[in-house]
Formats: C-alpha cells, structure tokens, sequence
C-alpha cells in the first residue's frame, strides 16, 4: 500500500517497552509522516486519550470492525485486540503522505501479507538487560505481567530478520533519521 504521490506504508514494530513511541514521535517531528491511531479493547492508561493515543472501543464494536473489514490488520495480544484501520492509512497516503503503524510483530507479519510494498521496521534494544529496564521503569504491570512480556520479547527479537529493516534504539532521534534517511534513499 503506498499512495500516489510518494507516501509509504511504514510500520514500526518491536518487543513491548522497546520505545516504539518514543521513536515514532520524532518520526511524526519530521511532517512527512501521519501516524495511523491503532484501535484496541484495552482500557486506557492514565494520560492516555481516546482519539489521540489509542481508538479505545468496546470487544462488539471491535468485532464489528473486524467483520466489516475496517482493520488493515488486527490481532490479540496479551488478551485484549488491537488493530490498525484501513480507512486512516488510505486517507494518510492519499495526501502524499507517509502513513505510520506503530504495532507488535504479529501486526506487522499480518501487514506484510496485506501489502507488500509496506516497509517494516523493527526497532531493537541495545541489550535485552536495557529493555527489561525500561518496562519495568514503566510500572504499570505485575510481576505476572512482565515476566509474560519479557518472554513475549524474546520471541519477537528473535523474529526480526523477517523485517526490511533493523533498528537499534540506542537514542530515539538517532534512531527515528535513520528510518527516514533510509525511506529517503529509497525514494519514499
């Protein structure tokens, strides 16, 4: 999926706590891209706003979306659903404008299907050791729940050589130029 005036599907992927966010934010900085709001079943995190963070819709709603076909890709992660609508990418690349998926690896294999030229970027702690730090800096999760992550993120750095592209976020505005330089000299 790419527009007709040069926007790209971009999607920015990796283990939880890896600073996707973070990344993307500086990323949208630049004014090429638009970030496409994911819509999930979770509840929101303090601070977080419907709309802006996250489309926080109720599991009918969710499921109806997903039978009419509005995601361009969904999934369940952690027991609650998440998923990228279609409507919002297509509008973002019909602007010229890069259309950016900030989703987990299982999202981006399902986007991978759905569109081959969409460039998948994963974005990679400088050590594991550092990741774990950062989520558990976060803490809004048990004990329970970050040993889940953590496993989860083993699994997903070892399934990164399945993207175009392998990022370390070692300092998220370094880590954000070399996504765009790299989409730069590839003519996105």
């Amino acid at each position: 999926m790419s527009g007709a005036t040069g926007g790209r599907l971009v999607v920015l992927s990796g283990p939880s706590g890896v600073g996707k966010t973070t990344v993307a934010a500086h990323l949208l900085g630049l004014g090429a891209f638009e970030r496409v709001v994911t819509a999930t079943t979770r509840p929101p995190r303090p601070r977080e706003v419907h709309g802006r963070d996250y489309l926080f819709l109720d599991r009918p709603t969710f499921q109806q979306w997903i039978d009419d076909g509005r995601f361009l890709e969904w999934a369940e992660v952690y027991g609650e659903r998440y998923g990228s609508p279609r409507a919002q990418a297509e509008a973002i690349l019909a602007r010229g404008r890069h259309a950016l998926l900030v989703i987990d690896v299982q999202g981006a294999a399902a986007v991978r299907r759905a569109s081959r030229d969409a460039l998948l970027v994963f974005l990679a702690p400088p050590d594991f050791a550092e990741l774990e730090r950062r989520i558990r800096k976060r803490a809004t999760e048990s004990e329970a729940a970050l040993a889940r992550r953590l496993e989860m993120a083993r699994t997903e750095l070892a399934r990164q050589d399945a993207f175009d592209l392998v990022v370390v976020n070692d300092a998220s505005a370094r880590a954000a130029a070399e996504i765009a330089a790299h989409l730069h000299a590839a003519g996105a």
